[in-house]
């Protein structure tokens, strides 16, 4: 049986049939987040690179969540070089200083949705699994690449499934189903695999609980962490 993983890279890949866990696949995004603290980077490298314009400027998301306001000059010079770089690339999706932390932005503007490849400049893009999403972090080379091509290639993971019975007691939340999951396998013992999270404790958490849930999916090496939608 196919996993959500499997099933979305396949997708965004335009595979024929179903790409297997280790295969290679260069994929197409669906959306791609940096936030003030990467965007500098990533700019700088797509510019390096040659590249002139971005491959879809509404598929590109820019908040800014990381120093608001600006600490010191540098902060501000920098922010102002991002704010520069939207403008001339008719980004339309920028969310300014105090519009909210990134992770919660993106997907109350409506762009993390079920069986959608999401890749951000930040290493707990694995939040948007939450959604039914594959969501994952990579660095500013990589989303130079995405700013240009509009695909990056992926390993397609092999998966975790993790089952949950039973209803929370009291008090017990999200945090601790993770903290319990990452003590078990370890800081490292889920890397460059999704983590598939089941079962009727699962299905009872709200989404902001899910969030919580597949935000620390990469705290125990996870390429992504995801919940199935409901």
């Amino acid at each position: 049986m196919a996993t959500i993983s499997q099933k979305i890279l396949s997708r965004a890949s335009g595979y024929d049939g179903m790409a297997e866990p280790g295969e290679i696949v260069e994929a197409e995004i669906d959306y791609a987040m940096s936030h003030d603290g990467t965007s500098v980077l990533a700019i700088r490298s797509f510019r390096e690179m040659g590249s002139e314009r971005v491959w879809d400027p509404d598929r590109v998301v820019v908040p800014y969540d990381h120093i608001v306001p600006a600490n010191n000059e540098t902060a501000a010079d920098l922010q102002r070089e991002v704010r520069n770089w939207v403008r001339e690339q008719k980004i339309s999706h920028f969310f300014d200083c105090g519009t909210g932390v990134c992770h919660q932005v993106f997907p109350e503007q409506g762009f993390a949705l079920p069986g959608t490849l999401l890749v951000g400049a930040d290493s707990h893009s694995c939040t948007y699994g939450a959604f039914g999403a594959f969501g994952t972090g990579v660095g500013a080379t990589d989303m130079a690449e995405i700013y240009s091509a509009g695909r990056l290639w992926f390993r397609v993971p092999e998966t975790i499934g993790i089952k949950v019975e039973g209803r929370l007691a009291p008090f017990v939340s999200a945090k601790d189903i993770a903290l319990q999951v990452i003590g078990d396998l370890g800081a490292d013992g889920a890397t460059y695999k999704a983590v598939e999270y089941i079962g009727p404790a699962i299905e009872g958490l709200s989404i902001s609980g899910r969030m919580t849930l597949c935000n620390l999916g990469v705290e125990m090496g996870a390429k992504a962490a995801i919940v199935p939608p409901d």
